[in-house]
C-alpha cells in the first residue's frame, strides 16, 4: 500500500480505538508516523548519495516510483543498505522483537507499534510476488506472500474510497457525539 493510505488507515484505527481507550495526541501521531515509517526509512541510503555523493533529485525521483524492475541503476551499497532497511522494517519478525524489547521496559503495550504492525499486515496482502513482495519473515527468508498489488488501478479506487467513507463516517460520528 502506498504512503499515504497507511497514514489514513492508521489515522482511522486510531481515531475509532480513542473512543474506548483515550489516547494523547503524541500517541495518535507515533501512531500514525510509524505507520508510515517503513516505506520512507528504506530512502535514507538514498538521500544521503544524494546529497553527499554523485546521486540526482532525478535518481531519487524515479527510485521512488518505480515499478519492480524498472529501478534505476544505483551504487550497490546503496542499494544493498535500502534493500535491507526495507526488508527490516516490513518484517513481523523483527516487529516482534521490538514489541516483546518494550514490553519488557515498559511493561505494557506501546501503543504506537500498533501503527507499524498495521502497516506490516497490509503490505503482506496488498503486495504480489511482482510487486515488492512483503518479506514477513526476515531475516530468515526474503520471500514474501503473493497478495493483490496494491497500484492494480481497480483496487486503489476502491480503497481510496473506502477511505474515504471511513473518514466520513469517523467525522460525523465525532459530530453527533455529546461532549
Amino acid at each position: 500500500m502506498d504512503i499515504l493510505a497507511h497514514a489514513l488507515w492508521a489515522g482511522a484505527g486510531v481515531t475509532l480505538a480513542r473512543r474506548r481507550w483515550p489516547q494523547t495526541s503524541d500517541t495518535v501521531a507515533a501512531t500514525v508516523a510509524l505507520a508510515a515509517l517503513p516505506d520512507v526509512v528504506h530512502l535514507v541510503p538514498l538521500l544521503g548519495w544524494w546529497a553527499w555523493g554523485d546521486g540526482t533529485l532525478a535518481t531519487l525521483r524515479a527510485y521512488a516510483l518505480a515499478v519492480p524492475g524498472q529501478e534505476p541503476a544505483l551504487p550497490a551499497a546503496v542499494q544493498l543498505w535500502s534493500h535491507h532497511l526495507h526488508c527490516t522494517l516490513h518484517s513481523a519478525v523483527v516487529a516482534l522483537a521490538c514489541s516483546l524489547f518494550l514490553w519488557a521496559v515498559l511493561r505494557s503495550l506501546w501503543v504506537p507499534l500498533l501503527g507499524w504492525w498495521s502497516h506490516i499486515v497490509i503490505d503482506v496482502f496488498t503486495h504480489s510476488a511482482d510487486y515488492y513482495p512483503v518479506p514477513v519473515l526476515y531475516p530468515f527468508t526474503e520471500r514474501g506472500f503473493d497478495g493483490l498489488a496494491w497500484n492494480t488501478p481497480w483496487f486503489l479506487v476502491l480503497n481510496y474510497a473506502v477511505l474515504a467513507l471511513t473518514w466520513l463516517y469517523l467525522l460525523r460520528a465525532r459530530r453527533r457525539r455529546p461532549t
